[in-house]
């Protein structure tokens, strides 16, 4: 039987090995801007953090442009410990639809929403590589519908891949997904009601 790992355990040690007074930059890949709220209260206490929104898999178009300009309202209305930018990846649905190809009809938290957590952190790595940041996370572990241990192993994979060190995480612990929640109705929010891409969409 395995023992689950607890991410916000493994989280609290990088915070303590980091404490060494100088700069670590982290690139955040966030999903939403609900989701996004919580975490950034509590990364920038200890990173310089650039919000990184990358999600090819948002349906429709509208949707993907609302919750951009959600995120980018949120990171510029809400005071933190330290300043975000907001990074827009590339929006290219048909790098999900490839990666989803065969997996259309597969049950949500199964193994299309791995693939697509997989396509999502593998962008965010590469772009962190490529700008210079020393880590990457992402605000996916907020969710209680989507399982950490899942989303860091796929991380820390990722990470052995491009040289680059992995966050992990598990934001909805210590009330950080209820805290979410108080976030978005304190700055108006829009809460979606799923995850994102056309499946979801249609299975919710």
């Amino acid at each position: 039987m395995n023992t689950k790992i607890n991410f916000q355990k493994e989280y609290e040690k990088v915070v303590e090995q980091i404490k060494d007074g100088n700069p670590h930059s982290l690139l955040l890949h966030c999903c939403c801007a609900p989701c996004a709220s919580h975490c950034l209260t509590v990364v920038t206490k200890d990173f310089d953090t650039s919000a990184f929104f990358y999600n090819p898999n948002i349906f429709p178009t509208e949707e993907y442009l609302y919750r951009l300009e959600e995120l980018r309202r949120l990171t510029e209305s809400m005071p933190l410990p330290r300043p975000v930018r907001v990074i827009e990846g590339t929006y290219c649905p048909q790098d999900f639809f490839e990666v989803a190809k065969g997996l259309e009809n597969a049950p949500e938290r199964g193994e299309r929403c791995y693939a697509c957590f997989t396509l999502r952190l593998t962008e965010t790595a590469r772009a962190a590589k490529t700008g210079g940041f020393e880590y990457f996370g992402t605000t996916l572990t907020l969710s209680p519908k989507k399982d950490e241990q899942v989303i860091n192993a796929i991380g820390e994979k990722i990470a052995s891949e491009y040289g680059v060190k992995w966050l992990p995480s598990d934001f909805k612990k210590q009330d950080g997904y209820l805290h979410s929640i108080a976030l978005s109705k304190q700055y108006d929010l829009y809460r979606q009601n799923y995850c994102g891409c056309v499946y979801s969409k249609n299975h919710d």
